[in-house]
C-alpha cells in the first residue's frame, strides 16, 4: 500500500521517513519528493508498504505525529491524476482569436507611432 506523508520539514530526508514507519512493519520504499531544479524537499513524500494492516497502523500511529518539529499528515495515498499540458488555464494559453497572446510591452512588436 501506497502512504502519502505530508507536512514535513523540509530537512527530513527519506532515511528519516522510513525510520518513522519501520516500527509498524516492513517499508518496502520511503522517498521525500524533492523539486527537480533546486533539489530541495518539497515538503511531502511516500511510503509503500507490503502488508494493508501494517500500512494503516503506520497511519492510524504517525498521523499528527512531530516528526523534526512538524505534524505529520498521514494517509493513504490516491492514484495520481495526469493533467493536461500547454499552458495557463482551460484554453491551452489562448485567449479569445485562438491567438496565443502577444506581449503588450515596449520590446517592439507591432506597435504603431
Amino acid at each position: 500500500m501506497k502512504i502519502y506523508v505530508g507536512n514535513l520539514s523540509y530537512e527530513a530526508t527519506d532515511e528519516d521517513l522510513r525510520s518513522a514507519f519501520e516500527p509498524f512493519g516492513q517499508v518496502d520504499s520511503a522517498t521525500v519528493i524533492k523539486d527537480k531544479y533546486s533539489g530541495r524537499s518539497k515538503g511531502f513524500g511516500f511510503v509503500e508498504m507490503g502488508s494493508q494492516s501494517e500500512a494503516q497502523a503506520a497511519i492510524d500511529g504517525l498521523n499528527g505525529k512531530d516528526l523534526k518539529g512538524r505534524a505529520l499528515n498521514v494517509n493513504e495515498a490516491r492514484p495520481r491524476v495526469d493533467r493536461p499540458h500547454g499552458g495557463a488555464g482551460r484554453d491551452g494559453g489562448r485567449h479569445g482569436s485562438g491567438k496565443p497572446r502577444r506581449d503588450r510591452g515596449d520590446r517592439g512588436g507591432n506597435r504603431r507611432f
